[in-house]
């Protein structure tokens, strides 16, 4: 009876993560640039892409963009004079599925100058959903190696709103930073509870030329 109810259970999850998450996705391709605004809790900001930097990188933006992953998306670590980090999903479902699927990790091109973005990644074809905002010229960032990889790609620079970037609270710094784990496991509930000064990504579309 328990493996009747437990087999049920593993087709009612899968059901529902089809239905959150494609793999067709996975293979959009993104134009050689685009534009993209994000509407944000301090205002808006918007961003134009260049597929030359890194080619997984932007069509994994592109990707995430297109298919609305970036809806009431919390901006939590921001560490002042450094970076603004988001991309972990309220949907822990969702979260998860773009997560476990890393892009191939590429050379880096162009510099990590300020207002420049890149994919956070943590080892070998771990850039996967989290992206973060240089708020000053991080050079070293693209020097930097360690656990088999090395710098971090750039894939976009903040064309617009870069006064609304620099307004996202930064007093929980990498206190919030490091509570990765809990923020996945819980979402936004966990958020609005214990740091409630947060600011969030309400939604993010590209632009028409």
């Amino acid at each position: 009876m328990r493996k009747g109810i437990a087999i049920i259970l593993l087709v009612l999850l899968s059901n529902c993560a089809s239905k959150k998450f494609k793999e067709k996705w996975l293979e959009k391709e993104a134009p050689a640039t685009f534009k993209a605004r994000f509407e944000t809790t301090q205002g808006n900001f918007e961003i134009e892409a260049v597929r030359e930097w890194s080619p997984a990188g932007v069509d994994r933006l592109y990707q995430l963009i297109i298919t609305n992953y970036y809806e009431d998306v919390s901006i939590f670590r921001v560490v002042p004079n450094f970076v603004a980090q988001f991309g972990i999903h309220k949907d822990t479902l969702i979260n998860k599925s773009w997560a476990e699927r890393g892009i191939v990790d590429e050379p880096v091109l162009q510099k990590n100058e300020v207002m420049t973005i890149a994919f956070a990644r943590g080892g070998v074809a771990s850039r996967s959903n989290q992206i973060f905002i240089n708020l000053k010229d991080n050079l070293r960032l693209d020097q930097l190696s360690y656990s088999g990889v090395t710098g971090f790609p750039v894939v976009a620079k903040v064309s617009n709103g870069q006064e609304n970037v620099l307004k996202f609270y930064n007093g929980y710094g990498e206190t919030l930073g490091r509570k990765q784990g809990a923020i996945t496991k819980y979402g936004n509930e966990f958020l609005k509870a214990e740091y409630p000064k947060v600011d969030y990504i309400k939604k993010a579309y590209i632009l028409k030329k």
